[in-house]
């Protein structure tokens, strides 16, 4: 019998500047809040997000967290990826918030485009453009060959 999972329910993130890493996910990227605590215990703030999708991140602020190294990649997670239904407009959008992006590239195996950029922590997220967006949240997406 397959194991009972039905999906991601959450993403944690550990971020070094709590105020940043706030306006960078809620004001640039449009996630939203569904709580926020400061831990004055562990010196810490947890903000629970939400993506228009349901998925959600926790954000966590700790007082000088250790760097994550991604280059050279490393075992563990490499990159967070997001899905978008016009990656030109996510550009422009992420552009006019000074975000720089990597170039973009397409998929050798599905056809669709996509591109990188760091969060204010230097996570590397990637905008994955999708297409036929269910209300569900089920995504198609290219698989034509190229």
């Amino acid at each position: 019998m397959p194991a009972p999972l039905i999906g991601i329910h959450h993403i944690a993130l550990i971020c070094s500047d709590y105020i940043r890493a706030k306006h960078f996910y809620t004001q640039v990227l449009g996630a939203r809040i569904l709580a926020e605590h400061y831990r004055a215990d562990r010196h810490s703030h947890k903000l629970d997000l939400c993506l228009p999708d349901g998925k959600q991140l926790e954000l966590f602020s700790f007082p000088n967290p250790p760097p994550r190294r991604s280059h050279p990649e490393a075992c563990g997670l490499r990159h967070l990826a997001f899905a978008v239904a016009d990656l030109d407009a996510m550009i422009a959008h992420l552009q006019q918030h000074g975000v720089v992006c990597e170039p973009v590239r397409r998929d050798e195996y599905t056809g669709s485009r996509f591109t990188f950029c760091a969060d204010p922590d230097g996570l590397p997220l990637e905008f994955y453009e999708v297409f036929d967006v269910a209300d569900d949240g089920r995504q198609s997406i290219a698989t034509a060959p190229i």
